[in-house]
């Protein structure tokens, strides 16, 4: 309970801290020399180590396997979702920016919410259709933005459960920004929080697995990506001796 609550000390001055490089970015757009490149730079930059830091504070240990196998270019991260340290793990360990495909609640986080909007998240409101498809709609035009995306299509996380089914449609994007799919596999996130009994944090080794890209055009019509995805994710799992298989 000690580190938990060490940890949400440590969140909340970290995330208030992260104020300061919001600042430079307010500063670059209003001066009329907008470069959008710099920003991109501190955006990707402050995030990365503001993840990674509410990560190593755990005292977790990650192994991340593959990197060398994103393609250059905007690519659409799918990846199964164990915990809330996902999210952490993605931006601090997995090499390039990125924006997610996040739940509508996270718009409500202040300062955070201001720092997702700058990395081009997109939020989804699951009880709206209408909205819904809009929210989609925007992440396939931030993909052949050349903004990267990553979604987690069970759509919910697993804390510890069996791999549930993909969402049907939620890699759809890539289909429609005809952008590679990259399958994430991650390993063991849950047992930093979700894993553990009563409200606690401790560290675990989490392994984060890449795996080569798949290029929606080069499917046949038979094929279903979602499906292909999923199954290159449980793949790994099961060779990994995950509990949660």
């Amino acid at each position: 309970m000690i580190r938990a609550i060490y940890w949400f000390i440590y969140f909340g001055l970290r995330t208030i801290v992260s104020t300061l490089p919001l600042l430079r970015i307010w500063n670059i757009e209003n001066s009329g020399d907008n470069n959008k490149d710099d920003i991109e730079v501190i955006v990707e930059n402050t995030a990365r180590n503001w993840a990674r830091s509410l990560v190593n504070i755990t005292g977790s240990k990650i192994e991340v396997k593959g990197a060398e196998l994103i393609p250059q270019g905007a690519v659409l991260f799918a990846a199964n979702h164990q915990g809330n340290f996902d999210i952490p793990l993605f931006l601090g360990f997995v090499p390039g920016a990125k924006g997610f495909i996040a739940k509508i609640e996270l718009e409500k986080f202040p300062i955070i919410s201001i720092w997702m909007k700058k990395m081009h998240c997109v939020f989804i409101d699951r009880g709206n259709m209408r909205k819904s498809l809009l929210a989609m709609r925007q992440a396939a035009e931030n993909l052949k933005a050349g903004y990267s995306m990553v979604v987690f299509p069970e759509g919910t996380r697993g804390k510890g459960k069996p791999l549930a089914e993909f969402k049907r449609g939620s890699l759809s994007i890539a289909e429609r920004a005809n952008v590679p799919v990259v399958p994430v596999t991650i390993i063991d996130s849950f047992k930093i929080m979700e894993g553990n009994k009563g409200f606690k944090i401790k560290p675990a080794r989490v392994k984060i697995i890449i795996s080569q890209p798949i290029l929606p055009e080069e499917l046949k019509k038979d094929q279903d990506l979602s499906d292909i995805v999923r199954s290159i994710i449980q793949e790994n799992l099961r060779e990994n001796k995950e509990i949660s298989v």
